[in-house]
């Protein structure tokens, strides 16, 4: 009579998953970013927006005196020597008997035509979101660090996860894999010491082959399997249908 037992548990062979390049080269693309944003901030905070604020100085200083200054030499006839003047601090002296204006003396400067004042608020906030872009940078490279080494585990009768915590397949009474199709996970959830509800993740993005461990799960667990429903079609054929 042939034999219709299960194989036994060492005929199945350990499953390993490590940290896919994927992974890493996701989290090396964020530390990079991190630490672009954080020198543009730390940039605006030391030079950017100081150079903008003395430029919005200088328009408001040209607006509220030097123009000023105009007008009344031009009212009391001293306008040539105001000219001659102004011409010996390379500042505008006006064209064809009309004002100096700033949109020509900033685009001869290549400065903007309308500089915002920034206040020391939002020059210290520069230097805020540096830190916290470099905060986020050195996080990440630390988290590349760490999983460098890690390895996701499928025995016989268990898997072992990133984190050393060994699970049996017989443990588990709900599998949820609806978002396995599109992003990779499906979670799992299992009776711990005491009988408390623990939830674990397997992910098949981050660890290679997670997969297997999964399809390994699922042939021996008996529980609830959470799985995603398809749309159902048109409901436009069931009247055609009842009408027939």
């Amino acid at each position: 009579m042939e034999n219709t037992d299960s194989p036994p548990v060492q005929a199945f062979e350990p499953i390993l998953c490590r940290v896919t390049p994927w992974y890493f080269r996701r989290m090396g693309m964020l530390a990079g970013l991190c630490l672009i944003f954080g020198f543009v901030f730390l940039y605006d905070g030391l030079w950017g927006y100081p150079k903008v604020v003395a430029i919005a100085q200088k328009m408001e200083w040209f607006t509220k005196e030097y123009l000023p200054s105009y007008e009344a030499a031009k009212k009391e006839g001293r306008l040539a020597q105001w000219m001659e003047d102004a011409k010996a601090k390379g500042l505008p002296t006006g064209v064809d008997g009309d004002s100096p204006r700033w949109k020509s003396y900033a685009a001869q400067n290549g400065w903007p035509e309308e500089p915002k004042l920034y206040s020391d608020h939002e020059i210290a906030e520069q230097f805020y979101f540096a830190y916290g872009c470099f905060a986020g940078a050195l996080i990440t490279g630390l988290l590349i660090l760490l999983n460098r080494g890690k390895l996701l585990r499928g025995e016989a009768d268990h898997w072992v996860t990133p984190e050393g915590v060994q699970i049996r397949y017989t443990d588990v009474f709900r599998v949820d894999k609806r978002k396995w199709e599109h992003k990779g996970l499906a979670y799992a959830w299992h009776r711990g010491q005491g009988g408390k509800e623990k939830r674990v993740v397997i992910d098949d993005l981050k660890y290679s082959g997670a997969e297997r461990i999964l399809e390994r799960l699922l042939s021996r667990f008996s529980g609830e399997l959470i799985e995603k429903v398809s749309e159902p079609e048109s409901s436009e054929a069931a009247p055609a249908e009842a009408e027939k």
